[in-house]
């Protein structure tokens, strides 16, 4: 079903949350403020956050302003307030909705489904892939580190995006040079490796929950913890 990281530093609200998204299929993790919210989030890459605005050590608003920077992971804020400047200025920070305290945790779980569908569906029709701090959409042709776009050639972005759609999986360099250069391609296995070596370059050190390995005397798989 997924992973969600709860932000509260209501540890019944937190309990609460993590009881009715446990019912439903959902692994969860937690996180009590600001600061913890971050370092949980770049260590577990959950599919989904629901963050409270109000946070002991860094605000829900600047913990989204991070998040936004390194990820288009969809967000959920909780807000105790209600008032439509927290609203708005949650959505325009980069939310992708938003529920008033008290609420009923099914409504809770109704939001968080409705928000994975609606993402779910974009990811389709863009063919876009997202991992922290990292998005590939061969729609647009467009490559994003850490929330700024990446010149890149058009051949290593098709070769990252194929290693990506099939996570964990090794392909030797002949099936790599079949399905992105195509059957006709009169190279060697060499410009795998070049290209390979290239993207490596861009992606060294953005996060430690994937990466592109070598796998000796097989090829190349993009890996994800």
């Amino acid at each position: 079903m997924g992973l969600v990281l709860v932000v509260d530093d209501d540890y019944n609200i937190c309990d609460l949350i993590t009881m009715y998204l446990e019912k439903e299929g959902y692994k969860v993790v937690t996180a009590n403020d600001g600061v913890q919210a971050l370092e949980v989030f770049k260590t577990a890459a959950p599919d989904m956050v629901l963050l409270d605005i109000m946070l002991p050590g860094m605000d829900g608003i600047d913990v989204c302003r991070e998040i936004r920077r390194i990820s288009r992971v969809p967000v959920i804020m909780l807000t105790a307030k209600g008032e439509t400047f927290d609203k708005v200025l949650g959505l325009e920070i980069g939310a992708d909705d938003y529920i008033v305290k008290p609420f009923e945790p099914r409504e809770v779980i109704a939001r968080i489904k409705a928000v994975l569908r609606r993402v779910q569906s974009q990811k389709s029709e863009t063919k876009e892939l997202v991992f922290p701090g990292l998005v590939i959409n061969i729609t647009t042709y467009t490559l994003e580190i850490n929330g700024q776009e990446t010149e890149v050639p058009k051949k290593e972005l098709e070769l990252l995006y194929y290693l990506a759609s099939n996570p964990n999986r090794v392909f030797s360099r002949d099936m790599l040079l079949d399905k992105v250069w195509g059957y006709d391609f009169y190279g060697n296995s060499r410009t795998v490796d070049v290209h390979i070596h290239r993207l490596r370059e861009k992606l060294d050190g953005v996060s430690e929950s994937w990466r592109l390995k070598t796998v000796s005397g097989v090829g190349y798989k993009f890996e994800t913890a």
